[in-house]
């Protein structure tokens, strides 16, 4: 059996990119989003998740290229007085890694980032993270920690298979033969301790290796090789104008995604080939 997961990322980031996920539910194929404690338009994509109640939302775990939800001067070394954290995913994975003391300002926000979301009224099940940074080592370790606490049961191991990828698409093969090379160390070290915390996973995750250009073709491609078993599909969709992505991720295809997420060929084909749209509980979505 073939189980598919879709799902957007930076849920709450702005307007733009929150009605596109409440149009991608409704009229679409998406069953999840993750949503971003520190957006500028998180109450907005709260009003939207209590109306669409089906929605699956999860944690969007942000620690570069966005805002705390604690107060900066709480947070000393990790943010800058305006509450943003550093924009270089690069630098941020430096520090993290070797300036111990960040380790307990970075416990203290990913802990407050959780409990806005459980606060919001929002049946957290599963994390992800802005850049993947969710799988950085001193990240997840205090994942490991803080997920039994609160009953989330769902990650997402970001490893995706590059042989497949690049049947279909020669883009950045460089670019992308790194990323593969990092994601899979990064899994490895995630996933014995998932299996340990009885934590859920796909065993694979498309958008790893083409995030912000999922393309109609391109997820065609990505659906006559899916494997059996349970796949995540993780998209960026928005609908434009809107000033907030457009500055932050200017290379996006965000209305393309979300063409592709709400196209009747992409749902012909899911059809023709048998393959179950759910959650990460595993709840099937029937009506795409």
């Amino acid at each position: 059996m073939k189980q598919l997961i879709i799902t957007s990322d930076d849920f709450g980031l702005s307007s733009g990119v929150n009605r596109a996920v409440e149009k991608a539910w409704q009229k679409g194929i998406l069953t999840c989003a993750s949503i971003m404690p520190g957006g500028t338009a998180f109450k907005e994509a709260v009003e939207i998740a209590n109306r669409n109640p089906d929605l699956q939302v999860g944690l969007h775990l942000t620690l570069v290229q966005g805002r705390c939800v604690l107060p900066a001067v709480t947070l000393p070394g990790l943010v800058d007085f305006k509450g943003r954290f550093t924009d270089n995913p690069v630098a941020a994975g430096v520090s993290y890694f070797f300036n111990k003391r960040l380790y307990e300002p970075l416990r203290k926000e990913i802990e407050a980032q959780i409990n806005k979301v459980i606060s919001a009224g929002i049946n957290l099940t599963h994390i992800d993270g802005h850049l993947n940074i969710h799988q950085h080592p001193t990240v997840f370790a205090i994942l490991a920690e803080l997920m039994p606490k609160y009953g989330i049961t769902s990650f997402r191991l970001s490893r995706e298979r590059l042989s497949h990828n690049l049947q279909f698409d020669r883009e950045r093969v460089f670019g992308k033969r790194i990323e593969s090379f990092i994601f899979n160390r990064l899994s490895a070290n995630c996933l014995p301790v998932l299996n340990k915390l009885g934590i859920d996973h796909a065993i694979e995750v498309k958008g790893v290796l083409n995030s912000g250009r999922m393309t109609e073709s391109y997820v065609s491609n990505i659906l006559d090789g899916l494997q059996d078993g349970l796949t995540e599909l993780y998209f960026h969709p928005g609908i434009l104008p809107d000033a907030e992505i457009t500055r932050r991720m200017p290379d996006y295809r965000h209305e393309e995604e979300l063409q592709t997420l709400t196209s009747e060929k992409i749902m012909q084909k899911l059809a023709d080939n048998q393959i179950q749209l759910v959650n990460y509980r595993r709840d099937r979505k029937i009506d795409a």
